[in-house]
């Protein structure tokens, strides 16, 4: 399917109705077809694109024949000249992961001898074709699309990263969510002796990492499990083999290394909810006017910049994502569901 997103409105948060309201999983579960057909209304589309300066991976054959064989289109941001993709040693130099470390420069340095063949993804929960998956099993019914997304940090850097994967929603579909299914759990592998980030004793977090989406977040067109970026397969830095994007939602929210996703009733807590609730939300989409305890998000500097070249911009509601999502949270008040 390709999706071409329209130029992102500049929604404020006054234009949001303060109080909660759920989407049905009738409704959302039967309103994907027509929500994808409204992302393709409008926009631009970017084929063809060229990494030839990017390093070659050592992807298995299967998953080197499933990039190479994707869509090369993207959506592209409204904004060509801010949203210039990130150089790739930018992207896959400077990282959050903790399973590796607190410095950004930790997850390149320590991650490259993590074991990602074979890897395998259980389902489970309020499902109906749960199991364990292979990867390559859980990826083969679907054709791999390239998305150039922003990628925003709630420590207000960002960069611009075009990934390639497939639609979570089609991965939920199949595994036939229950009535009850109302959100979804994900877990990141836990292997200290590969991650030593999570032996660390000063290590805040109780692995395994977690996130979680509401689920009619979840089977959101723009919501991607990414295998791939650049062209070529994730390096282990960025999330290999199989991380979640959710681009209108800050990067923490994007957990890396999945090994299990089930579907639930209760609304889960994420990892670093549990660690610090008051700065960190459970729904973490990118929000201008509201501010954690640490940092402005007002303003964010865009990756690659210097000292002398600081490349600061404004944060855009939703990370510029409004006219495709904002509808999830009508009725909601967002700064109580921060």
């Amino acid at each position: 399917m390709l999706i071409n997103i329209a130029k992102p409105s500049d929604l404020r948060e006054s234009d949001v109705t303060p109080e909660s309201v759920y989407l049905s999983r009738r409704r959302f579960m039967g309103g994907m077809a027509g929500l994808g057909a409204g992302l393709a209304l409008s926009g631009r589309a970017r084929a063809n694109a060229d990494y030839s300066d990017v390093p070659d991976g050592d992807a298995p054959a299967w998953l080197k024949a499933k990039l190479d064989a994707s869509r090369r289109r993207a959506i592209v941001p409204a904004d060509p000249e801010k949203d210039a993709i990130a150089p790739f040693d930018d992207a896959s130099g400077y990282n959050n992961f903790y399973e590796f470390g607190t410095g950004k420069s930790d997850p390149a340095r320590l991650a490259g001898d993590l074991e990602t063949q074979p890897w395998s993804v259980v389902i489970d929960g309020e499902v109906n074709n749960g199991g364990r998956f292979d990867l390559e099993d859980l990826a083969r019914p679907s054709r791999f699309e390239e998305r150039i997304y922003r990628l925003r940090c709630v420590e207000a850097w960002s960069m611009v990263i075009p990934w390639l994967g497939i639609p979570l929603a089609e991965v939920i579909k199949r595994a036939e969510p229950t009535g009850k299914a109302r959100y979804v759990r994900f877990k990141t592998l836990v292997d200290p002796e590969q991650m030593p980030g999570q032996r660390s004793s000063f290590s805040l977090i109780d692995w395994p990492y977690v996130e979680g989406l509401r689920l009619d977040e979840a089977l959101h067109p723009l919501t991607l499990l990414a295998l791939g970026m650049y062209g070529r397969e994730l390096p282990n830095q960025n999330g290999a083999p199989l991380r979640l994007v959710v681009p209108w939602k800050y990067g923490f929210k994007s957990i890396k290394s999945i090994v299990h996703i089930s579907l639930v009733e209760e609304q889960p807590i994420n990892s670093w909810q549990r660690i610090a609730p008051e700065e960190y939300g459970f729904y973490a989409n990118v929000n201008p006017q509201v501010d954690p305890p640490r940092w402005s998000q007002a303003s964010e500097r865009r990756l690659p910049n210097s000292l002398f070249s600081p490349n600061t911009i404004d944060t855009r509601m939703f990370n510029g994502y409004a006219d495709e999502v904002a509808a999830l949270y009508a009725g909601m008040d967002l700064r109580e569901h921060f």
